[in-house]
């Protein structure tokens, strides 16, 4: 990572956060620099890892996967094979969106997007509670979204 990012940095960050697709030119012309050095600053970037990739953001409901649920998973027991099997096998469900291991009340938190809540209900018994280190589920089905963003402050 760089030493510190400077204020040219944070708003070529904060204009590919809106719009990772534009252009190096649009990006330089925004950003004001001219293309080649503002060319350079991206790929330092991408190279020491702040950018970490690029992505498409969907929307699930117009592709047929209208519910997110919030799972809270507590294991049997907290030690390192228990959460490192845990780990990898949730990995492997496309379903979970984001899986988090946590302090406090639960031992992890998982968004889980599905078609509907029967699907939901079909994914925690045939799969959630299927893994040997879980041992409760508690779900959480969010009535609306008030906020959704992938942009971080910088």
């Amino acid at each position: 990572m760089p030493e510190a990012l400077d204020a040219v940095d944070r708003r070529i960050l904060k204009a590919l956060q809106r719009n990772g697709r534009m252009s190096n030119v649009e990006l330089a012309n925004e950003v004001g620099l001219s293309p080649s050095p503002c060319l350079r600053r991206v790929k330092l970037l991408e190279d020491t890892g702040v950018i970490d990739q690029y992505v498409a953001v969907l929307d699930g409901s117009k592709l047929g996967l209208g519910l997110t649920v919030f799972a809270r998973i507590w294991f049997k027991t907290q030690d390192a094979e228990t959460t490192n099997q845990f780990a990898e096998t949730v990995r492997k469900y496309p379903e979970v969106a984001e899986c988090y291991l946590t302090t406090g009340e639960c031992d992890a938190i998982m968004r889980i997007v599905t078609t509907d809540l029967h699907a939901y209900w079909r994914f925690q018994s045939d799969h959630l509670m299927r893994i040997p280190s879980v041992q409760s589920v508690k779900t959480d089905v969010p009535m609306e979204t008030i906020k959704r963003s992938f942009e971080l402050p910088v």
